[in-house]
């Protein structure tokens, strides 16, 4: 397949060097550009056929968030930030992960691996990718690079937002990839058995065992995060006139 063509920016010369060196260790990838504001990014990734861009959100001329809201084809972006307050604005962009500074060299790696699967997807995407009889009672098909597999509904847990395609994650810890996004899969499977929790997760309500304040716990003991924006759908589903009351309504 050949190497990915990276992009690097920042405007601090020792976070573009930490990157570069975390991408040296790996194989496939090849730095093309290193930028320190905005507008370089623009004018590189015009310049360059560019598959990947590790980007500082806060730099000059143009913030990270602008450079990619600004393109109508962009390569897959990957945020790297020191303030957490960006993330939900990130992934409404589609980017494929959002990274706290200081970078830890393992929590890169978990990243661009994601990256990768999706490039790699990407490249491969078949001509009618999509869900195939979702208007079945109790299952549906996705087409996993040139399979089609089908899925029960009762052995998947939730899936995972992977910009324009899907993780989905199954019975006996197996993971399936969609290429299809997760609002595609959200408006195609029945709103009586998955639901949207978070930006980037859909939910099986039906294998629910716990509700915290900022988690779903899953019948397999596997753990989503649930956001303010989707929590009271998630409990209207789930918990609406079934919670025991310590002073039940008499008739």
């Amino acid at each position: 397949m050949g190497k990915f063509k990276c992009l690097i920016a920042d405007d601090n010369i020792l976070e573009r060097d930490l990157i570069e060196m975390y991408l040296s260790k790996m194989r496939d990838f090849d730095v093309v550009a290193k930028c320190s504001n905005g507008l370089e990014v623009l004018k590189a990734i015009n310049n360059y056929e560019i598959d990947l861009v590790f980007s500082d959100i806060e730099m000059p001329e143009l913030t990270g968030l602008s450079v990619l809201s600004a393109l109508k084809n962009p390569p897959v972006f990957i945020f790297i930030s020191s303030y957490s307050e960006y993330a939900t604005e990130s992934y409404n962009l589609d980017v494929v992960d959002f990274i706290l500074k200081p970078v830890a060299q393992e929590r890169f790696r978990q990243s661009v691996k994601k990256a990768t699967q999706y490039l790699e997807l990407k490249k491969n995407l078949a001509e009618h990718a999509g869900i195939y009889d979702p208007s079945t009672e109790d299952y549906f098909f996705i087409l996993e690079t040139k399979d089609l597999v089908k899925l029960n509904y009762d052995e998947v847990f939730y899936m995972e937002s992977m910009g324009d395609f899907s993780r989905i994650y199954t019975i006996n810890q197996k993971q399936h990839i969609s290429l299809v996004s997760l609002k595609s899969l959200e408006t195609q499977l029945p709103d009586n058995t998955f639901t949207r929790v978070h930006k980037q997760y859909l939910i099986n309500h039906r294998l629910v065992s716990a509700i915290t304040p900022d988690e779903i716990v899953l019948t397999n003991n596997s753990r989503v995060p649930v956001s303010n924006n989707y929590r009271q759908a998630l409990l209207d589903k789930v918990v609406k006139n079934r919670l025991i009351k310590r002073h039940p309504v008499k008739d």
